[in-house]
């Protein structure tokens, strides 16, 4: 039977350098509050004998902040992304409770122009909650440019792996 190290060997290379470059992205991004996304990042790799399986696991808000997600009044900010605020298929508060989150790890909140004094966290996560839900996120692609990069060159090194795991698995049954 044909072992295949070779081949699982350049896909877990693969996907180390996918996850290696994500993480990075969020660190420099400065999107890396709470290392919950940084943290779910995990591959698995699996070559049967008649398939390939690699996968890279992600928490879910992970694709929202990668492609961005359009608002609900304008898809300025993220014009080619499938996710849409106000389509009714996420969670309830979900984003409410992110934002609010984010604000108090952050330690940030904004001034009242009026008296001068800061507003509180939960005012400040609502404004910054209303924005993003009207006009939406930017794509970061923090997982996309690796995950393409990397893909670019995994072609040629899978076929040079796998054509590798033959050349051994002949010469082994060669010798018997």
């Amino acid at each position: 039977m044909l072992e295949q190290k070779e081949t699982l060997s350049t896909l877990q290379a693969f996907n180390k350098y996918v996850i290696k470059q994500s993480r990075t992205n969020l660190t420099k991004g400065k999107k890396n509050v709470s290392k919950s996304l940084y943290n779910s990042l995990k591959s698995t790799e699996k070559v049967n004998p008649n398939s390939i399986e690699s996968y890279i696991e992600m928490a879910d808000h992970g694709k929202f902040l990668d492609k961005g997600v359009k608002g609900k009044f304008s898809s300025q900010r993220a014009p080619n992304s499938p996710f849409k605020f106000g389509s009714g298929t996420g969670k309830p508060g979900g984003l409410t409770e992110g934002i609010r989150g984010w604000v108090k790890a952050r330690r940030f909140q904004f001034k009242n122009r009026e008296t001068g004094k800061f507003m509180s966290y939960e005012q400040t996560a609502q404004l910054i909650t209303r924005s993003i839900y009207l006009k939406g996120t930017k794509p970061t692609m923090f997982f996309s440019k690796p995950f393409e990069d990397g893909f670019k060159k995994l072609p040629d090194e899978l076929v040079k792996a796998y054509g590798l795991d033959v050349e051994s698995f002949l010469k082994f049954t060669l010798k018997e």
